[in-house]
């Protein structure tokens, strides 16, 4: 079984500027890590591999330097590694790198499960996942929770879905997204640091792509753009009241209605 795992590298810290102009992050010179919800999609393709055999590649998009956590991948036991790597890519909302990393599944192979965290720490939007699965054409299924059985033909998985628990099998090839709760991501291991320290990273650039139209990609591709990005205001203020709960339940319903919430 071809099982690919889409990571990524987000900040180490929440101390981060926003471009005023482009309204992005600015990447350079932070301390940087591999996003958290991404651990358990590894650990979830691991353990697929460990009852199924087969492999286990990922890939990412971002500048150069995000080859490190194709690395730490490399320790807790990937195969192999893809970086999508242009800066014709920046700038990207989850559109344009849905469509990217898309084109980049294309010139890793044909896997037979695409597996994803959630959701990423620095956007939080847990829409590339299936937003990539569209671009493939595949049937995807997100908020999984649990993996119930793997068949040679379809993958059982229960999902969250808020309100009620639903159980789906679908067929591979497809792509599925998962909960922090799923698995205990294993840690990497100096062991495997040392046996993959030479290994070969697939580095693609737009000039890879079978689709090389610029237009596409980063702030080009991106259908929406953020307008302002603000830290929220400190507010300490806050009032005592006294009396018994007739009295107080009148106060806060009067605070209520000032504050135009009733």
């Amino acid at each position: 079984m071809e099982i690919l795992v889409c990571i990524k590298q987000v900040p180490g810290t929440t101390k981060v500027e926003v471009d005023p102009v482009t309204g992005v992050l600015k990447r350079d010179g932070i301390d940087s890590k591999m996003n958290p919800y991404d651990l358990y999609a590894l650990e979830s393709a691991f353990r697929i591999r460990e009852e199924k055999g087969g492999k286990v590649n990922v890939i990412t998009m971002g500048p150069p330097q995000s080859k490190d956590i194709i690395k730490e991948a490399f320790m807790m036991g990937a195969d192999e590694g893809a970086l999508l790597s242009d800066r014709k890519f920046a700038g990207a909302d989850v559109l344009a790198t849905a469509y990217t990393l898309s084109q980049g599944v294309k010139m890793t192979g044909n896997p037979d499960l695409i597996i994803c965290g959630k959701q990423t720490t620095d956007g939080d939007t847990a829409q590339v996942g299936p937003e990539m699965a569209e671009y493939l054409g595949i049937p995807h299924v997100a908020n999984v929770r649990k993996i119930i059985e793997i068949k040679d033909d379809a993958i059982t998985v229960e999902m969250d879905m808020a309100e009620t628990v639903e159980i789906q099998e679908i067929q591979y090839p497809c792509l599925i997204t998962v909960e922090k709760d799923i698995y205990t991501p294993r840690l990497p291991s100096y062991k495997k640091k040392i046996e993959t320290k030479d290994r070969e990273i697939k580095i693609f650039s737009l000039g890879d792509f079978e689709d090389k139209d610029e237009n596409n990609y980063g702030l080009n591709g991106s259908a929406t753009q953020v307008e302002r990005i603000f830290p929220p205001e400190v507010n300490t203020d806050k009032e005592m009241w006294e009396g018994d709960g007739e009295a107080l339940t009148e106060k806060l319903f009067a605070k209520l209605k000032e504050l135009k919430f009733a």
